[in-house]
C-alpha cells in the first residue's frame, strides 16, 4: 500500500491510537497520505503531525494517556459523553453493531463498538461507515469540543475528520447544546440494553 491509498478516516484512526514506536517510524508515510487529503483536512492533520515530529514520543505517549484516559469528557467512544455508562448507551451501541453487521463485518470484541478508531477505520471501508459517522454527528462534535476545551492537539485531528462531514445540523447542535453542560452521566448501572447480549456483540448467528 503506497501513501497515496491511504484514507483520510484511516489516517484519522491511526493518529487516534495509543502512539507506538512504529508510529513515529511512519511518519513520512504519514505526511505523505496528510498531504493528499482535501484542503479542509489536510491543513489539521498538518498540525498535528508537525507537532508530532517536535515532541518526544515518551512525551507524546504520556499526553495521549493524561487525555484521553484520566479525563472522562475526552473518551474516544462516541457515545460515552451524551449516555456515560448507563443503559441508554448501551442502547445505542446497538446502532453501532447493526451497521457492522449489515455491511458483512464482524470486528473484534477488544474495543466497545463506538471506538472512535474503530468508527473511522469502517468509515474508511464503505460508505455505511461514513453514513455512521454522519448518523452520530452530535457525539463526534461533543468529542471535539471536548478536545478543544482540553488544549489538545489531537483536537486537530478531530478537526480533520468534521471538516469532511461538514458541519452539523440544527438537530445535532440541539442535541450537543443538551449533552454539554451536563458531561457524561454518573449513573453506573451497566452496558446491558434491553436485547440479546449476543446481538451486542456480535456474535448472533446470520440468517
Amino acid at each position: 500500500m503506497t501513501a497515496q491509498t491511504i484514507h483520510p478516516y484511516k489516517l484519522a484512526s491511526v493518529l487516534l491510537q495509543y502512539p507506538t514506536v512504529a508510529l513515529f517510524d511512519g511518519l513520512d508515510r504519514l505526511d505523505s497520505a496528510a498531504r493528499d487529503c482535501p484542503k479542509g483536512s489536510r491543513r489539521p492533520f498538518d498540525r498535528f503531525l508537525s507537532w508530532l515530529r517536535a515532541s518526544p514520543p515518551n512525551a507524546v505517549a504520556q499526553h495521549y494517556v493524561e487525555t484521553f484516559d484520566l479525563r472522562r469528557r475526552c473518551a474516544l467512544y462516541l457515545t460515552y459523553y451524551r449516555y456515560g455508562d448507563t443503559r441508554k448507551r448501551g442502547m445505542a451501541l446497538l446502532s453501532f453493531k447493526a451497521a457492522y453487521r449489515t455491511a458483512g463485518f464482524d470486528p473484534c470484541d477488544t474495543d466497545l463498538p463506538d471506538y472512535l478508531p474503530l468508527v473511522l477505520d469502517f468509515a474508511a471501508l464503505t460508505p455505511r461507515g461514513e453514513a455512521l459517522l454522519r448518523a452520530h454527528r452530535a457525539d463526534l462534535e461533543l468529542v471535539r469540543r471536548a478536545l478543544q476545551q482540553a488544549g489538545t492537539p489531537y483536537v486537530d485531528v478531530v478537526h480533520a475528520v468534521c471538516a469532511r462531514l461538514g458541519r452539523p445540523g440544527p438537530g445535532d447542535l440541539a442535541r450537543v447544546a443538551q449533552a454539554w453542560g451536563q458531561g457524561p452521566p454518573r449513573e453506573e448501572v451497566g452496558l446491558e440494553p434491553f436485547a440479546p447480549p449476543e446481538y451486542l456483540t456480535g456474535k448472533a448467528a446470520r440468517p
